[in-house]
């Protein structure tokens, strides 16, 4: 984020049919489609900061990274939630979650990450919330 910019959101709700055998999480084309359309809603180059996850770590993610030159990607350590601003937006979304039915939880989920794009102010203290600081340069 350039100095003075407000932190953004940018979020993609996917829902996964049940069922024995259905893929249960996004796939590495679901993170490409991902990224693509946030580098189209922010026209700027993107510094992604990416867990180790299997799919974040593939060959084939290499690749789509070094195909863009306008993305960087740092990992982080392994097994580290407490340095990843993602986890902080979950428990956040997940403590007004209640009990409901399944067909109300997905409106609720996009009703909360959509609730997060506008306060920045909450997602620079997820950031805040771990350790590392909002103006410190990149290393490589």
């Amino acid at each position: 984020m350039p100095p003075g910019s407000r932190t953004r959101l940018c979020h993609r709700l996917r829902t996964h049919p049940g069922g024995q055998g259905t893929r249960r999480s996004m796939s590495e084309r679901d993170f490409i489609t991902l990224v693509d359309g946030a580098h189209q809603l922010v026209r700027a180059p993107i510094v992604l900061v990416w867990d180790r996850l299997n799919t974040h770590v593939s060959r084939r993610m290499r690749d789509f990274v070094a195909e863009r030159e306008w993305l960087t990607v740092f990992l982080l350590p392994a097994y580290s939630p407490e340095l990843n601003p993602v986890e902080w937006v979950w428990a956040h979304v997940k403590r007004r979650l209640a009990v409901m039915a399944l067909d109300r939880l997905e409106a609720l989920v996009r009703n909360c990450l959509k609730c997060l794009q506008y306060r920045p102010h909450i997602l620079d203290g997820f950031i805040a919330g771990t350790g590392l600081t909002l103006d410190a340069p990149a290393s490589p």
